[in-house]
């Protein structure tokens, strides 16, 4: 297994690691069903599997990089990972739950667990790819 990452004296657990930054998605995924395992915020531990579903034909008309499809919000940060975050759900289905106040003020803003808007998405990848 090849690890990609930027070393970090914190995290030295993987003896050989590729410097990611010579590296670009398309070199990672490249056939249909190609697949690569993500870590996100190593104190939280959230691991994402991305998988190359389709290649589709290049469009010049998109703007690319381009979200197709989605389902639910991300996560808040420091949310403490997947337990953390199933905990909040808990929380915030009950308002009678003893840190439902807490967890709002937490928050700092309404948060739906189901909301994701594609196009504010592809707004943010547009920002970023400026």
């Amino acid at each position: 297994m090849t690890v990609y990452g930027i070393k970090d004296d914190d995290f030295d657990s993987y003896t050989e690691l590729e410097d990611e930054t010579k590296y670009k998605i398309n070199q990672l995924l490249k056939s249909e069903k190609d697949l690569i395992r993500y870590e996100y915020d190593f104190g939280d531990g959230w691991m994402h599997k991305v998988i190359l579903e389709k290649v589709l034909p290049f469009d010049p008309a998109k703007k690319l990089p381009y979200c197709v499809i989605g389902k639910r919000a991300c996560p808040p940060e420091d949310c403490g990972g997947i337990w953390g975050y199933a905990d909040l759900l808990v929380i915030l289905e009950n308002p009678e739950h003893e840190e439902y106040k807490a967890m709002l003020e937490w928050l700092g803003s309404e948060f739906d667990p189901a909301y994701l808007s594609r196009r504010e998405i592809n707004q943010l990848l547009l920002e970023y790819c400026r």
